[in-house]
């Protein structure tokens, strides 16, 4: 890669005022996270695509828990990897927060919190755009707790009685308002978005980077490959999350 451009990013690292950083599969893919659509990513024959929807939570609850038992028991053997870890300590180090994250895995949450140990560990901690496979939700008042192994009954609210399921945006529901308010601010007041390990081609996440350069701001990229953001992106960092971040950011 060219010294150039590891220079040029380090400055605007080093000068941002406020930073935002972005990320996607790619940074987990390294933590051994599986996909949807890898080869082990089919469970009992169904089709990702056939059980996280909203309709197939009513049509079939039990099946739909069972499977998201199922990828809860794959990450619970994954671990943050270095560049979870590198963006925590630059996220702690800086005292503010500014991590968004497309990922529902929760490494970027264990991240921050081992990295901040006794202190506290906010302002690493993620914006989870899509939610968090590890908690529950009430799929009636949304109340939230962690998540729970899965009983022979259905898991039932204590407050309203409707159905807990996981803390996930299934395919067809909308990204909580709120959630994409506060990352939308983020952004737009950023100086430096760093978008790491997805192709930011799915909106809405994707107009977060523009949303910063839009409002005078640069975009770093850290991918393996070029995406559609690179002509956008004032430096583009070829190669894996946890080998560029940290020397990137620590």
């Amino acid at each position: 890669m060219e010294q150039g451009q590891w220079r040029e990013a380090r400055r605007l690292v080093r000068e941002a005022r406020r930073v935002v950083a972005l990320t996607g599969a790619g940074i987990s893919a390294e933590s051994g996270v599986p996909t949807f659509r890898d080869a082990g990513g089919l469970w009992r024959s169904y089709r990702p695509e056939e059980l996280a929807t909203p309709e197939a939570l009513i049509r079939d609850p039990r099946t739909v828990l069972e499977w998201y038992a199922w990828r809860r028991s794959r990450l619970s053997r994954c671990r943050p990897n270095a560049g979870h870890r590198a963006l925590a300590r630059f996220f702690l180090k800086r005292g503010e927060a500014g991590l968004v994250t497309q990922n529902v895995d929760g490494l970027h949450t264990h991240a921050a919190l081992e990295e901040a140990g006794d202190a506290p560990p906010d302002p690493a901690l993620p914006i989870e755009l899509h939610g968090a496979v590890g908690r529950d939700r009430c799929n009636g008042c949304e109340t939230r707790w962690p998540a729970e192994p899965l009983a022979d009954s259905l898991p039932r609210c204590a407050s309203c009685g409707d159905l807990r399921r996981p803390d996930v945006v299934l395919f067809g529901e909308t990204l909580d308002p709120e959630v994409l308010e506060r990352a939308r601010l983020l952004a737009e007041r950023a100086d430096l978005c760093l978008v790491v390990g997805t192709s930011a081609v799915v909106y809405p996440a994707a107009a977060l980077p523009l949303a910063t350069r839009e409002s005078g701001g640069h975009i770093v990229e850290v991918n393996v490959r070029s995406t559609a953001l690179t002509e956008a992106a004032t430096v583009a960092l070829r190669g894996e999350a946890g080998t560029v971040l940290p020397a990137l950011l620590d």
